[in-house]
């Protein structure tokens, strides 16, 4: 048996969709939903329903129903809605919670009803079986309630019972396969039934330095994933799984094929540094995640050079670009450059010459731990398995905003270095929070924002495509290569954002400000409790300023900036073009 879970104002259309295809329609209340983590939380949604998920919490909770509860009649718990494990023949595995996307040609799989839609905020249960009351006009039930009319039907399968799950204590394994907006109105997710996993570390010399505990797990898994050297140096015999290329993406099904299974998941080194054990906590939670951790390669690295660990820099190639060494390159740090093979040492080494930092002592570790063990200098003839050790020599850009004029690319589009300065204290970047630059121009908002610490994020949204090329690598060359740049005019470039990267802590409008919509676009989407800074200069942008000033209030301030600049054969005063700045938060 497999369920269908779903949140609506109106239960009689998830009663109706699932009494066509045989399916058991479980009710959570919202608290349960608002408990559930999720990866895509929307503050919207929080806003309208008191829960930051509707479709991913639901898809969650119906997934570790089965985890936690085997299904009568199976021997090991059913594939979830949305398992990608195939159903048995002749039955019909349905979307999970919050599908809104059409079945394919010949499939049985229709679209489960208010995806978006859910309880008044506060209520603490959903509305009652069968019942008839029609959706909110203009709401996600009553979007889709015409929809339902062209799925294929099944008139020869019985209504299925009502069954009032209480969520809270459920704690099975599951993970998210599928989240994303499929309509304006409806999120598609699809969540199934996963494995508790074992992340056992291993080193370059295999077996021989894992801990009792993860030999144990290894020769006790039924499926160990890792690659094929890792895999190799394990001797697994039990079945072997390879990663695919790309990996983030394939996790959450591998997970799901073999949710009957003990899944042992092989990493290199320390599994939660840099590694998938972060990965796979963020997917399962850490109560299904064991960790058996090995000497990381920093750590082994440290150790060979005699470097304080707690005075390291640490940059990782692995999947990421080798540009972010430049943001920590500065006089007398060391740094380690975790390589992605090969060619991450001559990488290096050519950053090192392009920035200033040519005479710094480059050493390359190779096969740490593992009998082929070998530390040298020759960046050229590094081996696959390899830590790079840099001690800086050299004068590093400052890590305070206001950067000079001429660190930047441009075509005169750029926030002056003063007036930069001010911005970003007004923006007040923290750790971990989300940027979006309007009008970005050369990217100087939005890249000093990241430099701030390595967890900032940002968006880029510059309509001029030569510019934004621009933007990134000024984002490149200042060592923040993860800056997201986006090619388009607001307000409607930014529709298709991410959900992780929809809803911004703070919000600069540098260019475009008073073309319609934008503001609200921005205001609508910022987070409770963020901020936004717009810089005026014309008279049209003043005005806009003053009069949403009058409604949300906030602070003006007026900047005024002139620089010394040779007249004839005296120095004179040049005033830069002054500036109203405007700081409201929400």
């Amino acid at each position: 048996m497999l369920a269908l879970s779903t949140v609506d104002t109106r239960a009689g259309l998830a009663e109706e969709l699932a009494s066509r295809h045989g399916w058991e329609v479980v009710t959570h209340p919202a608290s349960a939903l608002a408990a559930v983590e999720v990866p895509n939380p929307s503050p919207r949604v929080a806003a309208h329903t008191g829960t930051p998920s509707v479709a991913e919490s639901a898809a969650l909770l119906t997934a570790r129903t089965a985890a936690s509860k085997p299904l009568p009649g199976r021997s090991t718990a059913p594939p979830p809605a949305g398992s990608t494990a195939p159903p048995p023949a002749g039955s019909a595995a349905p979307p999970s919670a919050g599908s809104a996307a059409p079945p394919s040609a010949g499939s049985a799989a229709p679209p489960s009803a208010g995806s978006t839609a859910s309880p008044p905020a506060g209520s603490t249960a959903s509305p009652p079986a069968g019942s008839t009351a029609p959706p909110p006009a203009g709401s996600a039930a009553s979007a889709l309630a015409g929809s339902a009319a062209t799925v294929p039907g099944r008139p020869d399968v019985p209504p299925p019972a009502q069954t009032l799950v209480t969520t809270t204590s459920l704690d099975g394994p599951a993970v998210l396969v599928v989240a994303r907006r499929s309509s304006a109105v409806a999120t598609l997710a699809v969540a199934a039934v996963a494995p508790e996993v074992t992340v056992v570390g291993i080193g370059a010399d295999g077996l021989e330095s894992v801990s009792p505990a993860g030999r144990a797990a290894i020769a006790e898994a039924t499926v160990v994933f890792g690659s094929g050297r890792q895999l190799d140096l394990a001797a697994v015999t039990a079945k072997r799984v390879e990663w695919p290329s790309p990996l983030v993406p394939a996790l959450p099904r591998l997970l799901a094929e073999h949710h009957a299974d003990r899944v042992v998941v092989l990493a290199s080194g320390d599994p939660t540094y840099y590694g998938i054990g972060s990965t796979l906590v963020r997917l399962l939670g850490a109560a299904h995640v064991h960790v058996v951790p090995h000497p990381s390669s920093v750590s082994l690295a440290c150790a060979r050079l005699g470097w304080a660990q707690d005075d390291v820099e640490v940059v990782s190639a692995v999947g990421r670009s080798v540009d972010a060494l430049r943001r920590v390159l500065h006089n007398g740090r060391r740094v380690l450059v975790l390589s992605s093979g090969t060619a991450t040492p001559p990488s290096v080494a050519a950053i090192l010459a392009e920035t200033g930092f040519g005479d710094s002592t480059v050493t390359v570790l190779e096969s740490l731990g593992g009998p082929d063990e070998r530390i040298h200098h020759d960046v050229t003839a590094a081996g696959p398995l390899n830590v790079v050790a840099v001690d800086c020599r050299g004068s590093g850009a400052a890590l305070t905003p206001g950067l000079a004029d001429d660190t930047y690319s441009s075509d005169g589009q750029l926030t002056k270095r003063e007036i930069r300065a001010v911005t970003l204290a007004a923006l007040g970047p923290r750790p971990g929070e989300l940027l979006w630059d309007v009008g970005a121009g050369s990217g100087s908002i939005a890249i000093e924002w990241l430099r701030a610490h390595r967890s900032c994020r940002a968006v880029a949204v510059e309509r001029d495509p030569v510019r934004a090329e621009r933007v990134t690598a000024n984002a490149r060359t200042l060592g923040v290569p993860h800056l997201s740049t986006v090619v388009g005019a607001a307000p409607g470039a930014l529709d298709g954002l991410a959900p992780s990267e929809a809803a911004p802590d703070a919000v600069f409008i540098g260019g475009g400000f008073t073309a319609a919509g934008v503001f609200e676009r921005c205001w609508s989407a910022l987070r409770p409790g963020g901020r936004l800074v717009v810089n005026a200069v014309t008279v049209a942008s003043e005005r806009l300023v003053a009069e949403l000033h009058e409604t949300h209030g906030g602070s003006l301030t007026r900047i005024a900036v002139q620089r010394a600049a040779p007249v004839g054969g005296f120095l004179a005063w040049r005033p830069m073009m002054p500036v109203t700045q405007w700081v409201v938060w929400k």
